[in-house]
This record gives C-alpha cells, sequence and structure tokens, in this order.
C-alpha cells in the first residue's frame, strides 16, 4: 500500500494542465453500450475509477484499445454478459450507470447494488423509480438489481430530488425508448451537460441541456463517435485551494473558468487574485495569508459538496473564523478529526463546520477516509510546519491523475512510497 510524505511550507508556483473529467468520463464510458460502433474517447483521464469501469465493461464483452495519444478506443456494440458483478461494482458507485443503457439497449440488466466511498447514503431508489416509470420490471434480490423490459417507453419523469447519477442513468436509458421522455428537477452539472452532448453527436435527440428539464426523443439506435471529455473542475479547484493554502500562484491551462464561477468568488472572497480567459485560470495569493470564507454546498450551479473538504482546509489556517455546512452527504466530515491532529481549531455542530483559523498547522501522520476528504490532508499538509504522512491513498488515485507529479512541477516536497 501506497502513502504520501509530504514536508510543507513550500508556496506552490507554476503551470499545470487541467486533466479530463472524471465525472463526465465515467458515464461517458457506460454510455457506450448504447452504441452500435466503437467510441473514442479523448482527454480521458487515467484513474482507479476508469480502470475499473473499463474491467467491468470488459466484464460484460466490451474491447478497448489505449491509444497512443491517451485515447481510448472502446468497442461495446455487442456486450455477451449482462450482469455487472459485485466484485467490480462495490469499489465504485457510478457502476449503477451500466443500468439504464444495458436494460435500454438489451432489454435486460443484472447489477449489483454500488458501493464506493464512505460519505453517505446515496441511495438507488431514485433510479429504479424512474425506470419503472419508463416500464422496466425491477427487483432486487440478493444483493441485485433486476430489470427487464421489452422496450422502454418514454415518460415523465419527477425526481423528488436533485440527483446527477440518476439524471444520468435516465438521459442514457431514454434515448433508446419509444416516444418522449420528459425528466424534471433534473441535474445541471457541466459533466451531464457533456454526456448529453456526446450522445447527441452518437445520434441522441437531447434538448435542455444545463438546465433543470431535459427532453429525450427516443431513437431506434445509437452509433459511436469522437468526443472529447471536458476539463475537471474539481481538480482545478482542488490545486487553486492548493495555491491559496500556501499562499503562491499558479495558472491551470485547459480549464474552464465558467464551470467553476462559485469556487472563483469563494477564492477571491479569500483574498486570492483571479483571472481568467477562456481556457486558463491563474490565482495569486501575493504571499498574504487567506481570509476565512463561509461556505454551504448545494446542487450546481450552487457550490460543490466536492469542494468542501478543501475550503475547510483552507479555513483552517485562514483569518477570523468561519462555517461551513453541508447539505448533499451526511457523513462527510471524516476529514475533521485528521485536520484536527494537525491542530486545527474545527468543531462539528450538526451539518456544519465552525472553523477558527489557526497560525498554522504543523505535520501529523494522517489516514485518508475518502476522495476528497484525502485531498483537503493533501492541501493541509502543504501549508503545514514539519512533514506530514498521510496512508490509505488509494482514494486520491480514484479522482485525481498522478497528484503528487502535479504537485512537485508547482514546486512542492511530496513524494510517494511504498511501505
Amino acid at each position: 500500500m501506497y502513502k504520501l510524505i509530504i514536508k510543507g511550507g513550500q508556496p506552490l508556483n507554476g503551470v499545470i494542465n487541467a486533466a479530463g473529467s472524471k465525472n463526465s468520463a465515467l458515464p461517458i464510458l457506460f454510455a457506450s453500450i448504447l452504441a452500435d460502433s466503437p467510441l473514442t474517447l479523448k482527454n480521458t483521464p487515467f484513474l482507479s475509477d476508469v480502470s475499473t469501469t473499463l474491467r467491468l465493461l470488459m466484464d460484460m464483452g466490451s474491447e478497448f484499445v489505449l491509444e497512443a495519444d491517451g485515447s481510448i478506443f472502446v468497442d461495446s456494440s455487442k456486450l455477451s454478459n449482462l450482469v455487472a458483478d459485485y466484485q467490480l461494482v462495490k469499489t465504485m458507485r457510478a457502476s449503477i450507470l451500466s443500468l439504464g443503457p444495458t436494460l435500454a439497449k438489451y432489454g435486460e440488466a443484472k447489477i449489483s447494488l454500488p458501493g464506493g466511498c464512505a460519505i453517505g447514503s446515496r441511495p438507488v431508489n431514485l433510479h429504479l423509480k424512474a425506470l419503472s416509470e419508463l416500464g422496466a420490471d425491477i427487483k432486487v434480490e440478493n444483493g441485485y438489481i433486476y430489470a427487464q423490459a421489452d422496450r422502454l417507453v418514454g415518460a415523465t419523469i419527477d425526481f423528488d430530488q436533485v440527483t446527477v447519477t440518476a439524471t444520468e442513468n435516465i438521459i442514457m436509458a431514454a434515448t433508446l425508448a419509444k416516444g418522449v421522455t420528459t425528466i424534471n428537477n433534473a441535474a445541471q452539472e457541466p459533466e451531464i451537460t457533456d454526456l448529453i452532448r456526446c450522445l447527441i453527436k452518437m445520434g441522441a435527440k437531447i434538448s435542455g441541456e444545463g438546465t433543470s428539464t431535459i427532453t429525450i426523443n427516443g431513437v431506434e439506435q445509437l452509433s459511436g463517435t469522437t468526443y472529447e471529455v471536458c476539463p475537471d473542475r474539481i481538480e482545478v479547484g482542488t490545486y487553486l485551494v492548493a495555491a491559496a493554502i500556501t499562499r503562491g500562484k499558479i495558472t491551470i491551462k485547459k480549464s474552464d473558468p465558467k464551470d467553476l464561477r462559485v469556487v472563483l468568488e469563494k477564492l477571491a472572497e479569500s483574498g486570492a487574485n483571479i483571472s481568467t480567459s477562456k481556457n486558463t485560470i491563474t490565482l495569486d495569493m501575493e504571499g498574504k495569508k487567506p481570509k476565512s470564507v463561509n461556505i454551504k454546498t448545494s446542487a450546481y450551479p450552487n457550490f460543490p459538496t466536492d469542494m468542501q473538504a478543501q475550503f475547510t482546509a483552507l479555513n483552517s489556517v485562514a483569518d477570523s473564523s468561519s462555517t461551513i455546512t453541508e447539505t448533499i452527504f451526511e457523513n462527510r466530515f471524516m476529514h475533521i478529526p485528521e485536520l484536527s491532529r494537525m491542530g486545527a481549531d474545527l468543531s462539528l455542530e450538526g451539518n456544519t463546520v465552525v472553523c477558527r483559523g489557526v497560525k498554522s498547522l504543523t505535520g501529523a501522520k494522517l489516514m485518508a477516509t475518502d476522495l476528497r476528504a484525502s485531498a483537503s490532508l493533501v492541501l493541509a499538509g502543504l501549508a503545514a510546519k514539519g512533514t506530514t504522512t498521510i496512508d490509505r491513498v488509494y482514494h486520491l488515485d480514484r479522482g485525481y491523475e498522478t497528484i503528487e507529479e502535479k504537485l512537485k512541477l508547482l514546486g512542492a516536497n511530496i513524494e510517494r512510497v511504498q511501505d
């Protein structure tokens, strides 16, 4: 098992490129199931979740090739196995996204109930209820979802709550359904827009991208295409916070500032000098200590839950006090005890963390618990005095492509070592 060793206190400075979005690449890879010919996906990040997705697709009968330019050529046109097995699904909640496309294309699917990060309840009942409304017969037995439908039929889906993966699942399922499907209270994340744009290139008829109402006119078949994944806004936001917490200056190319509007506003509020162009973001703290900012997570286009832990780390060393309220996941504060071991003055009150900024953090031995909590510990280690050791960094590898190498390019003293 690997761990990271960080010697903190060095301001980050330099230029890096944003990676492709994990949360876009995963649903698009599952969308390849819908196509009658191969899909080529460009700008795909090399992450453990992407590897898990490819292994799952291969287990179902897909074939893939990693091209010399980093593109992934995947042929899922003729699946031989309509079962998504527990051994792969248990490690990644996004595996539920195999359900909608498989059911729509083949009329049946057997999918293990998913696992993944232990950050709170993310029930699949919204997926199953919506698929039932499209005409599927659904059973849940022995830890598996059994779904069957001769052909799905368009319907109006009213989600009780905003849900990213259920929105994606139903969009994909509805592309091959008979008639028109309307999804109300749909999630509006940029990654969903990216999925829709790829599906349209594949021949789908979809309108309403980027809004809370999405309409899908079902078609008889879809074909493969070549598509480039959008930048990973959470990765970009994480590196921007890394510069802010170390009082540095960085430029991130191949990024999309418009997808990070709220995060950039909060960083500016913390004292950062932010400048942007179409595909570039520069943050300069001018050597200043960050100021505390109040955060409340909510569905896009509001502040993303996936940036909450990183801003908790930032507020830990900021001037004054602040509050961070989590409204999406009830168990997304597992980084609080670890940050406290570094000297952070944090107290949890229900779904709100009260942060009282301290002069500095000190290095400590830490244990990662989930993807974004892991990122917050890395950020804290970069800012801390002394040496920080972070165990179980496989969580990081689910969402950050070679994080230590990118941080080294920015001047960080960080090493990955094996126990």
